[in-house]
């Protein structure tokens, strides 16, 4: 399996910005299909945003579309989410999770996770 540290989580206002960056380890990313997730207090882990092995993305959470993106840079073997004009909903645990082969969005269908990255946003 591969390993994998997320980063750039912190404390920002509401309608700022911040980049989470999900580092691998151990194999080349360049193979997997890699998705955000987040988990609030009190509430599930849902799938914010995917992207595929070849690039392509989709969005699964309504409440993000046109604030967050999701992108890779096989080179550095690092997944990103940019999250713009945060709101204080978004404040949640942020996760990585990568699958060699898509077999849906629920967490369960993802093999490797990251320790997670707290995102907190005050308003």
């Amino acid at each position: 399996q591969v390993q994998l540290v997320e980063s750039g989580g912190g404390l920002v206002q509401a309608g700022g910005s911040l980049r989470l960056s999900c580092a691998a380890s151990g194999r080349s990313l360049s193979s997997y299909h890699m998705g955000w997730f987040r988990q609030a207090p009190g509430k599930e882990r849902e799938i914010v945003l995917y992207i595929s092995s070849y690039g392509s993305t989709k969005s699964y959470a309504d409440s993000v579309k046109g604030r967050f993106t999701i992108s890779r840079d096989n080179a550095k073997n690092t997944v990103y989410l940019q999250m713009n004009s945060l709101k204080p909903e978004d404040t949640a645990v942020y996760y990585c999770a990568a699958t060699a082969v898509y077999r849906g969005s629920r967490p369960t269908e993802f093999d490797s996770w990251g320790q997670g990255t707290q995102v907190t946003v005050s308003s």
